[in-house]
Formats: structure tokens, C-alpha cells, sequence
């Protein structure tokens, strides 16, 4: 009993804190904690006067900084920001680092991150480092597991931003909590995926994510055909 009010009083100082670093003092009721991602985009996002100022990724990432604004930061090694072309015309975006990533501090490099390395330049036929590719969340969920929904709701605007400064003319899901954290609620993947959706304005396709795959080859398939769908859209042969 003692560890979880412990605990609770960490994580409410943590939330104070970082909510006075972006200049909401007293700080603001918290928001997001009933669905995934909602009441954070938009207009509506509670960081966006802050994150709005900046004009670059990399001045987005000296924003973000050290940052300790979620409980995330508590077992993280390296914050994975993202990376790829600063002008992509496809940002691919999965939920959140996992234990290769945190490590590295890059985003997809273990046995996921080669699959999906494999699917952009063997089937799509363009490097890697044309594509832009980051997550939802940008410190790693204890165990890899999902982040929660005040964790997405504060990192939300930061990916809004990215995506903004980088202004592709597709935007590629990677699997049911990316999805989600887009869509504003629970995301059936296997129902929804393959199905040309808006975010912000942007062409925006789920599909599975790598890791996904790697447990079931035979989801490779409808994969496939989600990029070739991306392909078409972006007028690269197919």
C-alpha cells in the first residue's frame, strides 16, 4: 500500500511539474484518460500554443527535451524521437520504442524494425532513410506493453507537430494502438486495415504492424497489399 501511494504521489509530481514547464500554472485538469489520444488533437490539444512555435523537428526535439512528462520516462534509456527525410512524402508511425529502440535511441531497429526496413526498400523500392518513420510515444512502455492513455495523450501533440513540420502526402499506421491513438478510440486492425482514412488533412493507411508478422507470415499478404495501395497513391511503380 505504501509503494502505490508512493507511487501515485510521484507520478501526480511528475504531472505538476511538467504541466508548469508549459505554462499552465496552476495546471490544468488532465485530459485523455478515457479513451486513446482523445481530447488532445486539434484545436484542442492542450501543448499546441507550446509545440505550434516550433519550426523544425529539430527544434521540436530540443523542445521535447529530457523529457519527463509521462510516467514513460521513469524506465527509459534514450528518448526515440525519430528519423528519416525532413521532407518525406510517407511517414510510417508505429505505437512506441521497444527494447532495441530504446537502447539505440532509433526507431524499428530490432528484428521488427529489419522486416519493416525490408518492406519499404524490396517492396516499395525507396530507401529507408527517404521515408520518415517515428511512433506514438516516445519513451518505452515497461515490458513493450501498450501505452496507456494519458502516456499517448501527452506525447499526441509532439507526433501532431512532427507530422506538420514534415507534411507527407501519406501517413502509414503500424498496427492496432497506432491506429487508435490516430482514430481516437479502439481500432479493430483486422477489420480496418487496408482502408484509406484522413488525419489532419493527410492520406492515412493502417495497416499491421511488422512485429505482427513475424508471430503470423500469413498476414504478410494483405501487407502487401496495403503498400502497394500506398505505392498507387504516392505514383510509385507497383
Amino acid at each position: 500500500m505504501k509503494d502505490e501511494v508512493r507511487n501515485i504521489v510521484t507520478h501526480l509530481r511528475d504531472w505538476l511539474e511538467a504541466y508548469r514547464e508549459m505554462g499552465f500554472d496552476p495546471p490544468p485538469v488532465p485530459v485523455g484518460a478515457s479513451s486513446v489520444g482523445g481530447g488532445v488533437s486539434g484545436k484542442g490539444s492542450i501543448q499546441e500554443s507550446h509545440v505550434a512555435e516550433t519550426g523544425s523537428l529539430e527544434a521540436l526535439s530540443d523542445h521535447i527535451g529530457d523529457c519527463r512528462r509521462c510516467r514513460l520516462h521513469q524506465g527509459r534509456n534514450h528518448l526515440v524521437f525519430g528519423e528519416g527525410a525532413p521532407n518525406a512524402r510517407l511517414v510510417l508511425i508505429g505505437e512506441g520504442p521497444g527494447r532495441e529502440e530504446d537502447l539505440a535511441g532509433r526507431p524499428f531497429v530490432g528484428e521488427a524494425g529489419k522486416l519493416l526496413t525490408r518492406i519499404i526498400e524490396n517492396g516499395m523500392k525507396v530507401k529507408r532513410r527517404d521515408v520518415y518513420i517515428c511512433n506514438v510515444v516516445k519513451c518505452r512502455p515497461p515490458g513493450n506493453r501498450d501505452p496507456e492513455a494519458d502516456e499517448v495523450a501527452t506525447c499526441l501533440p509532439f507526433l501532431e507537430r512532427q507530422v506538420r513540420l514534415i507534411n507527407p502526402e501519406v501517413i502509414c499506421t503500424l498496427g492496432r494502438v497506432a491506429a487508435g491513438s490516430l482514430a481516437g478510440g479502439e481500432f479493430k486492425i483486422t477489420k480496418e486495415r487496408g482502408k484509406w482514412r484522413s488525419w489532419m488533412g493527410i492520406a492515412w493507411m493502417p495497416t499491421y504492424h511488422p512485429a505482427y508478422l513475424l508471430r503470423n507470415p500469413a498476414a504478410k499478404r494483405p501487407v502487401w497489399e496495403d503498400v502497394q495501395e500506398i505505392m498507387r497513391r504516392l505514383d510509385l511503380e507497383v
